[in-house]
């Protein structure tokens, strides 16, 4: 979940959530309070809109002693002289929060509180007959005293007006109101800490998860570990970015992978140099030596141990122009100058460069061309040749028959032309030759062979081709031969329309 989608129901849960709890838990215990009311004060048919009013719960509080009261009055008005009877209906009404008052024509003969209270309220009462007042609605007297008046007038027996006054002071509301209001306070309260605990708990996993793990992934980088995987559980920012660690992890890994690899063919590769360089380093310094000794007593002698060495020299000359041209690929410095070639004119050049060179070696050579004149390439001259050259001193590095034998093919292939080398030689095991292009890949693994040769030489070649464009690969046959084939795309000229 995106965390824009996050904030907008973060925003409706702590609407929703609070309103939807808050309305449940007012509804239960309003309906608890609201029976212990009717229950305790006798009160009938009571809504949670009618407690909001404390006025109407006060009046609706007095409706039954009021009818009590009325009634007692009507049928036996001397009642309200028995002292005892009025103690009676005044601790009635106290258990609701009011008392009684009566009066005989201008004098006060009951108070049902202390004087002290109710002297405010004396002070303001109405005349006899001056109000109208009945069992559910009252005469509320502001200033000082802040009550509610119910007025029942009736006359004793003797003839004088006499007035009932049922108090209720309003200033007050009764302990189940007070409760209520009290219990809806702390319902919205709790209501509000367990949305916003929720709230904390829900994004406090959806964020510190991911984070957690990222701490560990980059604590793990920094020291150095890579061999793990930070899974992305998740599609949204803090998803994206383990994605993006994780890709990040992958890419360090590699790269470590790499120099570490790089590393191991930069000894490789030392380690070859020195060992084919101290070959001919030795045979220089032993003719060398045998001149300055006079062991070369002869001008032939002298002249063979020249030629010796400056064929030693050569060998390492090569070595080292490998290693150069490593260097140069490595770093893709390698200098192509690219031309348009006639591939009859190159290829019959080479063979004749070809044929001097193996003539030397005793090594029988093949020249065989099946493209038509008119045929050309786009490649770098010098790099071909090295190409070619590569491939044949590999193959005779490694011939192991009586009667060597390299033919070299040109053919016609469409859009390419095909280039194909082949030897009679030892051949190689089908397990090696998919490795045969790749650096300092030998397949023979002593260091101590013979033949030398710093292990770069195909992958130089391999190079050099795919650069032009092309494709170079292999196949042989164990104790049969190597047929080596690389392909150049040629040069087709488009016509302009005038």
């Amino acid at each position: 979940m995106k965390f824009k989608t996050r904030l907008v129901v973060a925003f409706f849960t702590i609407i929703l959530i609070p309103l939807a709890l808050s309305s449940a838990l007012v509804c239960m215990v309003g309906k608890y309070q609201l029976s212990s009311i009717e229950k305790n004060y006798g009160i009938k048919n009571t809504t949670v809109e009618s407690l909001a009013s404390s006025v109407t719960v006060l009046t609706r509080l007095t409706e039954q002693p009021y009818r009590e009261l009325e009634a007692l009055i009507r049928e036996n008005p001397e009642e309200m002289e028995d002292a005892a009877q009025l103690e009676s209906l005044n601790g009635e009404l106290q258990d609701k929060k009011s008392y009684l008052l009566v009066r005989k024509n201008d004098t006060i003969a009951y108070i049902g509180t202390e004087a002290s209270k109710a002297e405010k309220v004396i002070s303001q009462l109405p005349e006899y007959g001056a109000a109208e007042t009945t069992s559910e609605n009252g005469m509320y007297l502001g200033g000082k005293a802040q009550v509610l008046l119910k007025q029942i007038d009736f006359q004793y027996s003797d003839g004088s007006e006499g007035s009932a006054f049922i108090v209720t002071n309003v200033g007050s509301l009764i302990p189940e109101v007070k409760n209520l209001f009290v219990e809806i306070i702390v319902c919205i309260f709790l209501v509000l800490v367990f949305t916003a605990c929720v709230l904390i708990i829900w994004i406090y996993r959806s964020v510190m998860g991911p984070v957690g793990k990222m701490r560990e992934a980059t604590k793990s980088i920094k020291e150095g570990n890579l061999d793990f995987e930070l899974p992305v559980e998740t599609d949204d920012e803090l998803g994206q970015l383990c994605g993006d660690l994780e890709d990040m992890r992958k890419r360090l890994k590699n790269t470590a992978e790499e120099k570490l690899k790089f590393d191991k063919e930069n000894k490789e590769l030392i380690s070859n140099i020195s060992h084919d360089l101290k070959t001919p380093v030795t045979t220089i310094k032993g003719y060398a030596e045998g001149i300055m000794d006079g062991v070369a007593d002869t001008p032939d002698k002298v002249a063979k141990y020249v030629r010796t060495i400056y064929n030693k020299a050569s060998e390492m000359d090569v070595l080292i122009n490998e290693l150069t041209l490593y260097s140069k690929i490595d770093t893709n410095r390698i200098p192509y100058n690219f031309t348009i070639l006639s591939v009859n004119n190159y290829f019959n050049d080479c063979s004749e460069d070809l044929s001097l060179d193996l003539e030397a070696k005793n090594v029988e050579f093949g020249y065989f061309n099946y493209v038509e004149p008119e045929v050309k390439v786009i490649a770098d001259p010098e790099q071909i040749k090295r190409v070619v050259h590569n491939i044949v001193n590999n193959s005779v590095k490694y011939m192991d028959k009586d009667k060597p034998k390299i033919n070299l093919r040109v053919k016609d292939v469409g859009d390419f032309v095909q280039v194909e080398i082949e030897d009679n030689g030892k051949g190689i095991a089908s397990k090696d030759l998919p490795n045969v292009f790749e650096r300092f890949y030998r397949t023979d693994a002593s260091r101590n062979s013979s033949k030398g040769g710093s292990g770069i030489g195909l992958s130089i070649v391999k190079k050099i081709i795919e650069e032009h464009g092309g494709k170079i690969w292999a196949t042989s046959r164990e104790h049969t031969g190597t047929t080596m084939y690389f392909v150049l795309r040629k040069y087709q000229e488009v016509p302009v329309n005038e």
